[in-house]
């Protein structure tokens, strides 16, 4: 997922990868739930997997590590003792899928709106339909069937009311939305193709999008799937990533610590929520220190000020979105991060908040002028200090808190609500991505709570030093 080419009100679904010189780049890829240590089974092609990748590569790829399967799906485990620092894969850019494989005649009936993500989802649909002619076959076919993925633009509509309190809902609808606007983008040229693509459907395409999403990587080629490497599961603690040496012309994988023989090797795949997690690689984590939450503000319809209030948040580069009809919103998201001391700073709380609901609590012209001077005087941002009446500034965090407890009451109804059910017993499937959506609504309601931890007592110490204040004065 290249973050810094996002598209807009989307998660691109690519994943960077760190390069060695001459850049340097963040990774990621598709995995599955966390799962327990040692939980392994021996995969019976393995040796004919990586066999057939060796041979193509005219290289050894790993001497350490060995194909099994775990609770979730292919992993990799280390066949003998490997020590921090091995390098315990090197997979060359010849043996990488990019966008490149595409056949031209197809490529030159693409517009210049297909991205890579496309093009190299429809590289993996014709290699599909070449079936074992392909030279690719040893690896398309290894890649998850739709029934094995759960990533949440497979959910249904039932599912996905599971997480409804949460923006990634939202998110997952503008994602398949995407894809839809993909495939309607490329058909008209693979309808050249009846042989090909004579019956590929919208799913075909999902599918094979999901695929890249969770499982390709950012390069200096643009995007790749690395066959080995993406059989690498997540342990978010790991410093293990997938590095790009385009001198070397190869990806390797450097051991962050050291592991027994049959023990499964892990790597990094980036600093994800589980709301990304869900979204982009189809598994949740029971707890994820980088979970995040989307909270909504806006300005509301009957304040006086509104109209200006908004002309204000724009002109001093608070961005205001807009509405469905182009027109401006006054509905302003912010991402909250866990506040980690009630305490302290409140560093999980973004200043621009803080900012916007300080504006919110200004009720006259002039104190709104007030703050666009103290901007001027100040780094140009607006609203970054503390109101200098108090009230006001008690005003205004308890806006938030208010805010936040309605939020944290609608989540723990929704928790409440995924109870897990003895009978009639679930699918498989259903159990599954209940348990994920448990796992997201918990860690947003912490973060939810370690906010209004800190805000209950910013504004109470502010009322303890303003009563303080007054019986001084009197």
């Amino acid at each position: 997922m290249l973050r810094g080419t996002r598209i807009p009100n989307l998660r691109p679904y690519q994943r960077p990868l760190f390069s060695v010189p001459p850049s340097l780049r963040i990774k990621f890829k598709f995995t599955s739930l966390s799962e327990p240590q040692g939980s392994r089974s021996l995969d019976e092609d393995s040796d004919d997997f990586l066999r057939w990748l060796e041979q193509k590569a005219g290289s050894q790829i790993s001497s350490v590590l060995s194909i099994g399967k775990s609770a979730y799906g292919r992993s990799l485990f280390a066949s003998k003792t490997i020590q921090t620092g091995d390098c315990i894969l090197k997979v060359p850019y010849s043996v990488q899928v990019t966008p490149a494989h595409l056949l031209p005649e197809i490529k030159s009936l693409l517009g210049n709106e297909v991205g890579n993500i496309a093009k190299l989802a429809i590289v993996i649909l014709v290699e599909q339909k070449f079936g074992q002619k392909s030279e690719w076959a040893h690896y398309v076919s290894r890649l998850p069937q739709p029934g094995e993925m759960h990533n949440m633009i497979f959910w249904s509509e039932a599912e996905l009311e599971m997480i409804c309190q949460s923006s990634v809902y939202q998110e997952t609808i503008n994602h398949k939305s995407q894809i839809e606007k993909d495939f309607l983008a490329i058909r008209l040229a693979l309808q050249c193709f009846p042989e090909l693509f004579g019956d590929i459907t919208h799913k075909d395409f999902m599918h094979a999008c999901a695929l890249v999403g969770s499982r390709a990587w950012g390069s200096s080629k643009g995007l790749s799937l690395i066959p080995f490497a993406d059989f690498l599961n997540h342990d978010g603690a790991s410093e293990s990533i997938v590095f790009s040496d385009d001198d070397k012309q190869v990806s390797e994988v450097i051991a962050d610590r050291n592991y027994h023989a049959g023990e499964q090797v892990l790597i990094r795949y980036g600093k994800f929520s589980n709301a990304t997690l869900m979204l982009d690689f189809g598994f949740s984590l029971p707890y994820n220190k980088q979970d995040e939450v989307q909270i909504q503000f806006n300005v509301p319809h009957h304040d006086f000020l509104r109209e200006k209030k908004i002309e204000f948040l724009q002109r001093h580069c608070i961005p205001i979105a807009k509405d469905v009809n182009g027109f401006n919103s006054s509905v302003e998201s912010f991402t909250i991060k866990e506040v980690r001391s009630a305490k302290g700073k409140g560093k999980g709380l973004p200043q621009s908040l803080r900012a916007f609901a300080r504006v919110l609590a200004c009720t006259t012209y002039e104190e709104l002028g007030d703050l666009a001077k103290e901007a001027a005087q100040n780094d140009g941002r607006l609203a970054r200090r503390p109101l200098s009446d108090r009230s006001k500034e008690i005003q205004a965090h308890q806006m938030l808190l208010s805010r936040i407890t309605q939020l944290i009451e609608e989540y723990n109804a929704a928790i409440k609500s995924l109870v897990p059910i003895s009978f009639p017993p679930m699918c498989e499937t259903l159990a599954l991505r209940r348990q994920m959506a448990r796992d997201l609504l918990n860690g947003e309601l912490r973060i939810l709570k370690s906010a209004s931890a800190w805000l209950k007592n910013y504004c109470a110490t502010l009322t303890t030093f303003t009563c303080n204040c007054e019986n001084i004065s009197d």
